[in-house]
């Protein structure tokens, strides 16, 4: 079963903004929860695994953008 690969400092872009404006969202944490905190507001929220996979438009990892099919790991 593939799923994204998610690495810590990672900046995912999410289809759906966040209250304040931003969608841009730095990896703080890994896991079967990802930590992630804006990088309009700071805020840290920590989020399922499966309910982040299917929200995220974009990856930037080491200056690259990757598409989430781009990014799939076979577990």
């Amino acid at each position: 079963m593939p799923v994204v690969r998610i690495e810590v400092d990672d900046i995912l872009f999410l289809k759906k903004k966040h209250p304040c404006g931003g969608n841009s969202w730095k990896v703080t944490r890994v896991g079967a929860d990802i930590g992630i905190r804006c990088l309009t507001c700071q805020r840290f929220v920590m989020v399922p695994r499966r309910k982040i996979e299917g929200k995220i438009l974009e990856i930037e990892r080491q200056g690259r953008r990757l598409k989430p099919h781009q990014s799939l790991v076979e577990v």
